[in-house]
């Protein structure tokens, strides 16, 4: 009996240094990541909040691709769907073509509708992008909806940042309601399925 109150006592104490252990990485994961700063959004449709060396916006006019060239963005990497992009009444500019004559770096993740729906392979290229950048990066779509929803999906895949703490963090730039909670007139809990 005493040596099955002893396994039980070791059990219960390697319980407690895993929850510990958990909750620290956690904390850590958290620490890593910076608020986000809402600033002056002229130049961007509706909104550019800036996280660490990541700024997320809606789209960006050439004076706003100007702007944060300044500030040392290198990479912008724009969600906007092909058609989108294509059409001129939408978006006035040539998006690739500006950044190129700012020496800037242009990743095209078309995101959203049917030709393009969110997936996985996304939030991947986006991961991707974000490490070979060699200065800051513009994370951008409409209005930083699509924007502020990958960002959680990478936050929560490749920063160790709980779904829950993604979406209250993401919820400070742009993320929005999500169109469940709109129609219940209340904020939902987010989890993962298990």
């Amino acid at each position: 009996m005493r040596y099955l109150i002893r396994i039980l006592r070791t059990l219960q104490a390697a319980c407690v240094l895993a929850i510990i252990a958990t909750a620290a990485a956690h904390a850590a994961a958290q620490a890593d990541i910076a608020a986000p700063e809402r600033l002056d959004a002229e130049g961007f449709k509706e909104v550019l909040v800036q996280v660490g060396d990541v700024y997320i916006s809606g789209q960006p006019t050439p004076v706003g691709l100007e702007r944060l060239q300044a500030l040392g963005v290198t990479t912008v990497v724009n969600l906007r769907t092909v058609s989108e992009m294509d059409s001129r009444e939408i978006v006035p500019f040539d998006e690739a073509e500006v950044l190129a004559s700012l020496g800037m770096n242009y990743v095209h993740i078309p995101a959203g509708g049917p030709a393009t729906p969110y997936a996985p392979e996304m939030v991947e290229r986006f991961a991707t992008a974000l490490a070979e950048a060699d200065g800051k990066v513009l994370l951008h779509c409409t209005v930083a909806w699509r924007a502020s929803h990958l960002w959680t999906a990478y936050l929560t895949r490749y920063q160790g940042v709980a779904l829950a703490d993604a979406v209250a963090h993401s919820r400070q730039i742009n993320l929005g309601e999500l169109p469940l909670e709109g129609f219940l007139g209340e904020r939902l809990l987010i989890q993962t399925a298990q």
